[in-house]
């Protein structure tokens, strides 16, 4: 606690007034990166909504940009993914957090089926997680082996193949 109120330039009572634990904290950053990329997922929709493939690049360039700092980001996520792992109200509030997420996404990816009169032939939802895991997993193996797997490389490749499996 010490260490995030110097670096952010606060008091422990400033921290505590705004936040009950770091997991507050934590669950607060990731609610705030999904409400931005979600909004400019949406604002990309007036225009690209009906060509899904336009659509699937230019929201996977937003997820690449979404946390400046891809290694931190990813280590901040991670840990708090392994906390949850073995906290059980950590992994509620991660639940909780990453369902909100999933199901916004879900309508954005209804909203663009429909958009674009595609038909998904795995639920919606279904779609989402896949491609959350895709991503996080890439991210993992970009990380670790920048020279081998270039940043968004195989969401670029993968995604439009499994997209075109699943719709018609």
């Amino acid at each position: 606690m010490e260490d995030i109120c110097e670096r952010a330039g606060f008091t422990r009572g400033a921290f505590y007034s705004n936040f009950g634990s770091k997991d507050e904290l934590v669950l607060a950053m990731f609610q705030a990166t999904t409400d931005r990329l979600l909004e400019q997922i949406g604002a990309l929709l007036p225009d690209l909504a009906n060509q899904p493939g336009s659509l699937l690049d230019a929201v996977l360039g937003l997820l690449d940009d979404a946390a400046p700092d891809q290694r931190q980001w990813h280590l901040i996520s991670t840990e708090f993914t392994l906390d949850a792992l073995r906290n059980a109200d950590a992994a509620r509030a991660l639940n909780e957090q990453r369902a909100m997420f999933r199901e916004q996404l879900t309508r954005l990816v209804e909203e663009i089926t429909a958009a674009s009169n595609l038909r998904l032939s795995v639920p919606p939802e279904q779609f989402v997680r896949l491609v959350m895991a895709l991503h996080e997993g890439a991210r993992s193996q970009y990380l670790l082996e920048p020279a081998k797997v270039p940043a968004g490389s195989l969401e670029h490749t993968f995604l439009p193949m499994i997209l075109e499996t699943v719709s018609s």
